[in-house]
């Protein structure tokens, strides 16, 4: 059986043609080219471009090509005006000012043009992202979206979000999380705490290590975040690796607070915005490479899924926390990280499984059976996409997300336990 489940059929996202600084509600004339290149590849390219586009940051060129795209894509519109607003909402007056005053106006400067410096540099080259890290660039966005609101109430960094953690400690834990990649794909540490992860254990990327998931799935002790303990808790080099990622995460957590949590978000942010600058993210070729990660071995292109799926997740807590509304990726957003969910589930279920035919509703939907391959299949569920990444993400309980199920119960109920395990912090 396959890692992606047999006689599956993935869902589609919403393609266009290609996309502006004018209101992506009223649409410029014809002299947009459309969907050159075909409208999935369009979509990507302009999906991946956004952010850019509404600092006005592009490249030469880049600008006709995204208004040409939103004229056909609804979802790429809705999200050219968030981006759009947020923008606005940065460089607006001071509450109760005339104008900008001299304070603000400096700040919203210094501002916009660290944010026009990432946009350019979450863009490799002079080519778009690929397909595999468009994820993270809209993760990255949405979550420095809600972080740029903090900057009118800085005390509500200390709201706490999810286990110990306020926002500041969240971001720093997307700071230790991120750090895995960045360090195994060559970047060195943003943060101080300790002296970084140190070597990643286990093989690195290279020729004989082919993509796909041949490694398996599971804690790997040879592999993981370093050899660094954490305060009160050793982990030293033999530990398993969630140990070891643990005290890693405790570590930053704990020094990042002992900083303003505005250096806090730009050392995340500088650390994101250079995988995204990374040659591995605009090339498909490079991120095919498998690499043995926090006890998966996965091609880097999926390890940068998981960055983006647990970007959201994290955006998501810190955005209920702070009573603000977290918008879901867009539909071919969430179809990578349904894809990637499934596949990794079918492999922690194993072969002997009693087989189940998963039904993932939406756009970002599919079909797959998951688990043997030799017995009829047992069981049917239906599962809402968003709700079926929550659970993978440890934020659904089994017992109550919503789903349509027949056949044999027990069946069912092992696939959605072993959706939630999957999880880690």
């Amino acid at each position: 059986m396959t890692a992606g489940g047999r006689n599956g059929r993935d869902g589609t996202g919403n393609p266009g043609g290609s996309g502006g600084p004018e209101d992506p509600a009223d649409p410029p004339g014809p002299d947009g080219p459309g969907g050159a290149g075909g409208p999935s590849a369009a979509h990507e390219e302009v999906s991946a471009l956004l952010a850019a586009w509404a600092l006005g940051a592009g490249m030469p060129g880049d600008d006709a090509r995204v208004r040409g795209h939103l004229r056909d894509c609804a979802p790429c519109a809705a999200e050219a005006r968030r981006l759009r607003e947020a923008v606005r909402l940065l460089d607006e007056p001071a509450p109760g000012g005339t104008g900008r005053g001299a304070g603000r106006k400096a700040n919203a400067g210094l501002a916009r043009g660290r944010l026009m410096a990432a946009a350019r540099a979450a863009r490799p080259g002079q080519g778009p992202l690929a397909a595999h890290a468009a994820p993270y660039a809209g993760a990255v966005a949405g979550l420095d979206a809600l972080l740029r609101e903090l900057d009118r109430a800085p005390a509500r960094w200390g709201t706490p979000v999810v286990h110990d953690w306020d926002v500041q400690g969240t971001v720093a834990h997307l700071v230790a999380a991120d750090e895995v990649l960045a360090e195994r794909l060559g970047l060195a540490p943003v943060t101080d705490a300790g002296a970084g992860l140190g070597p990643v254990l286990g093989p690195g990327p290279g020729p004989e290590a082919g993509p796909g998931l041949e490694g398996g799935f599971g804690p790997d002790a040879t592999t993981g975040p370093g050899e660094r303990p954490g305060p009160g808790r050793p982990a030293g080099a033999g530990a398993p690796w969630e140990l070891r990622w643990a005290a890693r995460t405790e570590e930053v957590v704990a020094y990042e607070h002992t900083r303003p949590p505005a250096e806090t978000r730009e050392a995340w942010r500088t650390q994101a915005h250079g995988l995204l600058a990374l040659p591995e993210a605009g090339d498909e070729q490079l991120a095919a490479t498998a690499t043995t990660l926090m006890g998966l071995r996965l091609p880097v292109a999926d390890h940068y899924v998981i960055r983006a799926f647990e970007t959201w997740v994290h955006t998501r807590d810190i955005g209920r926390a702070l009573g603000r509304t977290v918008p879901p990726p867009l539909p071919v957003h969430l179809q990578r990280f349904v894809g990637l969910a499934v596949r990794i589930l079918d492999l922690a279920l194993g072969p002997d499984a009693r087989p189940v035919l998963l039904s993932v509703e939406g756009e970002a939907g599919g079909d797959w059976v998951l688990g043997s391959d030799a017995e009829p299949i047992a069981a049917e569920l239906v599962l809402e996409a968003t709700d079926f990444l929550l659970l993978v993400g440890g934020r659904q309980d089994p017992d109550e997300i919503a789903r349509g199920q027949a056949g044999d119960g027990a069946a069912s109920q092992r696939l959605l336990e072993t959706a939630t395990s999957l999880a880690w912090l």
